[in-house]
């Protein structure tokens, strides 16, 4: 009997279970038509949150006992956290801070002493122990600390700049000033150096000033430098102390190494001082001395300068001087671009009238000529052989040089490789050349020796008309009229 109410029992159990399945089936399963997101029901959750928690209660100190007691709980905290990390500076500085708040001094003193033994290179550290002495007006004791500081690592410029500004506030220039000279045995960098001027600019001592100044183009000889010195006595009114400042920055770099800022600021200074003459010689010095790659900006402000105080004259040969430059560098690039040497020998040609030099034109002839065309083709050299026609021309109706123009005839016809081509044009010139000069026997030796190499109908039709004018006793001059 007992077996069998089990077994009931049993199965009644398990038929309540499965009604009780049945009906937490799903009855829809389509998807709904408002989907939540995670996000917005943790946001749900936490708007719908009724419970607040409070602020932690503020400790309220009665007694002694209570502050002995909690300055020994924090002491204790403070000291757990540097045995756990003793290298981590954020525990010591909290540390020495919580004592300080406390009106511990010494024991504040005693918490960054022991930080330095861990570590000494920390600048912030020593910063910090020095503005906690400042604070609280401790000035032989921050004095104390920076000395040590700069005494270890001279390093740190912001050691220096703090240590000479704490003694200027308190008054003392001379404290400050003995700093500053202590610093600038180090050879510091520039702002350094510039700081220590301005101290004693503010304090008008302008012969200290300039005493700095001349160790310090000596310690950094940059060209800037040289020129803040020489703006320094033009500023002051010391006109010829800033024109020899400029002097001396110029013959430090010497003639072989100038610098285009140290000669424009030179060459503007003595534009301000209406010393138009000295600033034209600078500009010039500066053009003849410096490399091409530099000398865009010096020909840019000699030009405002000629613009400005120059005549007709000198802006024209600004310009002329600029265009020569620029066709340097384009031949520089490409020695085969012709048409840059016929544009450079022709700005020549126009600078010859106002200046007479025949050399210089023929300087840039010799070095047109020398650049022959890499290949032995005639269309490679049909641009080329002008050059030595023009340079011709040039010896015998410019210069009036015949036996140098008679010497370009015969080079010109030795550099041409006559056993893969010629050109007539040049035999023609050279014959007519020779009949103005009224030796029709080199024209006719010409002419046979150019129907031997190049036996062109315009070479026939020429020989033939000179000869038919010759036994007719028709003289040159009719060539040179037609030519």
């Amino acid at each position: 009997m007992d077996f069998d109410d089990t077994e009931e029992l049993g199965s009644g159990a398990r038929g309540r279970q499965a009604k009780l399945a049945k009906s937490m089936k799903a009855k829809n399963k389509m998807a709904n038509q408002v989907q939540i997101t995670a996000e917005q029901l943790l946001r749900e959750a936490k708007e719908r949150e009724l419970e607040v928690q409070a602020a932690p209660p503020k400790q309220k100190i009665s007694s002694m006992a209570e502050l002995r007691d909690f300055q020994l709980r924090k002491r204790k905290e403070y000291e757990d956290n540097i045995r756990k990390n003793r290298t981590s500076l954020h525990n010591w500085i909290k540390y020495a801070a919580f004592e300080e708040d406390q009106g511990e001094l010494s024991k504040a003193r005693s918490v960054y002493e022991r930080a330095l033994d861990v570590d000494y290179r920390s600048p912030s550290l020593w910063i910090k122990y020095a503005e906690m002495e400042m604070k609280h007006k401790q000035v032989n004791h921050a004095r104390n600390i920076f000395d040590r500081a700069v005494s270890i690592l001279p390093r740190v410029n912001q050691f220096w700049y703090k240590y000479a500004y704490m003694e200027e506030m308190l008054g003392n220039v001379a404290g400050a000033r003995q700093v500053f000279e202590r610093f600038m045995e180090w050879e510091p960098d520039e702002q350094a150096w510039h700081s220590y001027i301005n101290f004693e600019l503010r304090y008008k001592e302008l012969d200290r000033a300039r005493y700095i100044y001349e160790r310090f183009v000596l310690v950094h000889p940059e060209p800037k430098n040289w020129i803040k010195y020489a703006k320094f006595e033009e500023r002051n009114g010391y006109l010829a102390s800033a024109r020899q400042v400029f002097e001396r920055g110029v013959e430090f770099y010497g003639n072989e190494n100038p610098d285009a800022r140290l000669l424009i600021e030179f060459a503007r200074f003595e534009e301000r001082q209406k010393e138009h003459e000295r600033a034209r010689f600078i500009y010039r010095f500066a053009l003849d001395n410096l490399p091409k790659s530099e000398q865009a900006d010096i020909y840019k402000a000699y030009t405002v300068h000629e613009k400005k105080y120059g005549d007709r004259g000198a802006i024209e040969s600004v310009v002329i001087s600029k265009r020569r430059i620029k066709y340097e560098a384009e031949l520089e690039d490409n020695p085969l671009n012709y048409d840059a040497w016929f544009d450079y020998i022709r700005l020549a040609e126009e600078e010859l009238a106002s200046t007479g030099q025949v050399d210089d034109v023929r300087r840039i002839y010799e070095r047109a000529i020398a650049c022959l065309p890499p290949l032995e083709e005639k269309q490679h050299w049909r641009r080329y052989i002008y050059l030595w026609i023009y340079y011709a021309l040039f010896e015998e109706l410019v210069a009036g040089d015949i036996p140098r123009t008679r010497e370009v005839y015969q080079t010109c016809l030795t550099v041409l490789p006559h056993k893969k081509f010629t050109f007539a044009k040049i035999w023609l010139l050279f014959a007519k050349f020779e009949i103005r000069q009224r030796d029709v026997t080199a024209a006719r030796r010409l002419l046979g020796q150019a129907l031997g190499r190049c036996p062109k109908e315009r070479l026939f039709r020429a020989t033939l008309n000179w000869k038919f004018n010759c036994e007719n006793s028709i003289v040159a001059a009719d060539y040179t009229r037609s030519f």
